[in-house]
């Protein structure tokens, strides 16, 4: 239920002050109300440090990425810096104490919408507290799925990559949030993440996938959880997702070119936030076997094994070109230790619509020239960016 903004971030500051609870605290998102002003940063973090001077209030924000650190000592200087970050015009706070997690974020007609929910477990401040679960290992979620501990330290180091995407993406406040998993495969991350978000807000949960037998295995765990209501499996081609559209896109394991697919999608739907997890990258690696490599670089593609690395590196630094090209910002991390998979390298992006500008658009034009390439994902959206000028 809406209430007001005034009153909701008041009832927030104390838990941003109580340097004994305060676990974490990040202010992220811009107002979507008409007219509204961005905040002076684009994200702002809060915990308490414990330093040589005793507990101080630890202040991070960012403004086009680059991280500003401050310690404030507590009482005034630490009620003024949080004053400050709460005079912004964030779209939404994320709080976690080690009591409740509280959820806020601003509708466009000006209200707050927040949504609490209370701690499985304590959790420690400080320098030394030990890194809490994002999903408590007790979960009964980890019992269906059949996971042992290694499966899930892999769901955490996935959560770990989704939750500040989360705080930072322009994601709906009025409505249940949309998720959609293109080319699902096994799920089991997918529900890991329906797990997570749904604590703070609605979630609806699509996975899509071609295979009936994963399509009924997933669906069969939805129902043994109690999730049938909010998470289903619908059967589909990653080109062809028979949604209207998506919040949230995962696309995790995606083979070689399907996860140009699901980028594409994601593009088309200018879905708010997109995480890709992807596998081969045959085709740019086949387009390297061909093609005449920059000066001096031939001692590096004659060999296969450096040229699929090579390739794989290219693919997705090229992917990630073109998302900010189609208004994201776009990061590309190891999301999990190489010791789970090889395939340990995601694509994030949270949608901005801020363009490339020129010099971003020369330099990835020098690239692919250089290379002589051409990748899938610019051949996919440049084909629906002239299917929507020959329709309008």
């Amino acid at each position: 239920m809406a209430e007001s903004l005034e009153a909701a971030l008041a009832a927030l500051r104390p838990a941003l002050l109580d340097a004994e609870h305060l676990v974490r605290a990040v202010g992220a998102g811009r107002r979507r109300r008409g007219g509204a002003a961005p905040p002076r940063w684009e994200r702002a973090e809060l915990r308490p440090v414990d330093l040589k001077a005793g507990r101080h209030l630890q202040v991070v924000t960012y403004a086009e990425g680059a991280p500003l650190t401050r310690n404030e000592p507590l009482g005034a200087p630490a009620e003024a810096a949080v004053d400050e970050l709460l005079a912004q015009p964030f779209g939404n706070w994320h709080v976690q104490t080690t009591t409740e997690t509280v959820q806020l974020r601003v509708t466009k007609k000006g209200e707050a919408q927040v949504h609490r929910s209370t701690s499985g477990t304590v959790q420690h401040t400080g320098h030394d507290r030990t890194k809490p679960h994002l999903i408590d290992p007790g979960d009964p979620l980890f019992g269906v799925l059949g996971a042992g501990a290694s499966k899930r330290r892999q769901v955490d180091a996935f959560l770990r990559a989704l939750a500040p995407a989360v705080d930072d993406a322009p994601l709906p406040a009025d409505r249940p949030l949309r998720v959609v998993d293109l080319g699902c495969g096994n799920a089991y991350l997918t529900f890991a993440a329906y797990r997570y978000l749904a604590s703070t807000r609605d979630v609806e949960l699509v996975g899509v996938d071609l295979r009936a037998e994963a399509r009924e295995r997933n669906t069969a765990i939805a129902a043994e959880l109690g999730w049938s209501d909010n998470v289903r499996f619908v059967e589909g081609s990653i080109a062809a997702a028979p949604v209207p559209e998506a919040d949230v896109v995962l696309a995790l394991h995606a083979c070689d070119t399907a996860t140009d697919d699901a980028l594409a999608q994601a593009v088309r739907w200018q879905s708010p936030l997109v995480l890709a997890a992807p596998c081969c990258h045959h085709d740019l690696q086949r387009q390297l076997k061909v093609a005449s490599p920059p000066p001096a670089y031939g001692l590096v593609t004659r060999h296969a094994i450096l040229r699929e690395r090579l390739g794989d590196a290219l693919t997705d630094a090229l992917r990630a070109a073109l998302l900010r090209r189609e208004g994201y910002r776009a990061d590309v991390l190891q999301f999990v230790d190489a010791e789970y998979t090889p395939r340990n390298t995601m694509i994030r992006a949270v949608r901005t619509g801020a363009a490339w500008d020129a010099a971003a658009e020369q330099e990835y034009a020098e690239l692919t020239a250089a290379w002589g390439v051409t990748p899938y994902l610019q051949a996919l959206l440049d084909a629906g960016q002239d299917a929507g000028t020959a329709a309008s």
